[in-house]
């Protein structure tokens, strides 16, 4: 093997390959990862290591510390205006998501603090979440839109997202989620409010190439069946990836709908039927868990985890970092959570957020596990075992953290 390419060669190191995905870490101890160009060009156990020239590229001590793939949060809704520590006081006296929301709460309330706040200062508070996750082993995030609700505060929303991709060493995938919820001025009309996203506000934002994927919240207090699937024909004819904010609050059949149009990810899933989970498995979807929501809602309906893993289907876990029901920013909570809480083992958990997380993503030939070929997208973790990152939080064990080959923590 030619290795006078290698620019950068990290020895002494053991690799959580996560190559095949959740069945176990993928783990080599003893292990070297070499790096060309941004590439991951060669790992394996170090006593296989080709022969290289030392004076040729940058040795990295590992110092028997854990690699893994760089981590993906691949649910988030960061770019917004306000907070909703009120409506948690309301919750705590009884009030359900659905009553408030109802009452004017919920996203809605959101949706006026975004409108009233400008494109810079949605900005700086979202560039004080993202950084938040980044420091945590994030290099790659969606962020979704969907508390502008109207053509002038949705651009507005993903141009942020624009911005915040040049300002931190993270790929960011910009979700635009205009059917999120109905604004005050559609409240009767709710077809008139499809009619905004799909004619007007989805190949405005197509043309600005300001989004990556659309999502639609389908649940009776979103959009219905027949509104979703408008808006799934308007992103098939903008070439915009799918998915779905699904199955959350009832089984509306949104799953399967966004199956039939070869969407990426379902999303949430406490209410998803076996059906939903078989067509899931058909169309080689990716189920996104959102354990910091089913945490901070007090759920009681989990999602069908035992289902998910007889049929095969991936599952991604993820922040759903918002104002209203999941305001936490910590990846490796999340991780704790999915094993407590939706008892995933923690080798399903760390899949969760590298391979399968880049799968729900569209990445899934890119990033999210360490193999040959793929972006050198690294973590370096002070932990005896892998196990350690869901086992407990609260304590950053990152001591370092790579960018497509360059050390950027």
């Amino acid at each position: 093997m030619n290795t006078t390419h290698w620019q950068t060669l990290y020895l002494n190191i053991n690799l959580a390959t996560m190559a095949d995905g959740s069945k176990s870490y993928g783990a080599i101890e003893q292990g070297a990862l070499a790096i060309s160009h941004g590439k991951i060009a060669w790992l394996g156990k170090m006593q296989d290591l080709p022969a290289f020239d030392d004076k040729l590229l940058t040795i990295v001590d590992g110092k028997n510390q854990w690699l893994t793939p760089g981590l993906i949060d691949c649910h988030t809704h960061i770019v917004y205006g306000g907070n909703r520590a009120h409506e948690f006081e309301l919750r705590l006296q009884g009030a359900s998501y659905e009553e408030i929301a109802s009452a004017g709460g919920g996203i809605v309330s959101t949706v006026k603090a975004t409108r009233q706040a400008s494109e810079d200062s949605l900005y700086q508070s979202a560039f004080k979440r993202l950084n938040t996750l980044h420091q945590q082993g994030v290099t790659t995030i969606e962020i979704k839109s969907g508390y502008g609700l109207d053509t002038k505060n949705e651009i507005k929303m993903l141009k942020v997202a624009t911005k915040l991709a040049q300002a931190l060493p993270i790929t960011i995938k910009r979700t635009f989620l205009g059917a999120h919820a109905l604004p005050i001025e559609y409240q009767h009309d709710s077809n008139a409010y499809i009619d905004l996203v799909c004619n007007e506000m989805l190949p405005e934002i197509a043309q600005l190439q300001l989004a990556d994927a659309v999502d639609v919240f389908c649940e009776g207090i979103g959009f219905n069946l027949a509104q979703t699937e408008r808006v799934f024909n308007a992103a098939k004819q903008h070439n915009l990836a799918i998915k779905v904010h699904a199955e959350q609050l009832s089984d509306l059949g949104a799953t399967e709908l966004a199956a039939q149009y070869q969407a990426l990810s379902s999303e949430h899933l406490e209410y998803l039927s076996l059906s939903g989970v078989k067509a899931m498995a058909n169309a080689g979807m990716t189920a996104v868990l959102l354990p910091g929501a089913f945490y901070f809602l007090r759920e009681s309906k989990l999602p069908p985890i035992d289902l998910l893993r007889q049929h095969k289907v991936p599952m991604a876990i993820a922040t759903d970092a918002n104002p209203g029901s999941s305001p936490l920013h910590s990846i490796q909570l999340m991780l704790n959570m999915a094993c407590t809480l939706f008892k995933l083992t923690p080798s399903e958990a760390l899949a969760g957020v590298t391979c399968h997380a880049a799968k729900a993503l569209g990445l899934g030939q890119r990033c999210g596990q360490l193999k040959i070929g793929y972006d050198a997208d690294l973590a370096l973790w002070d932990i005896n075992q892998p196990a350690e990152l869901c086992y407990q939080f609260g304590v950053n064990p990152l001591t370092a953290l790579v960018k497509k080959g360059k050390q950027v923590i």
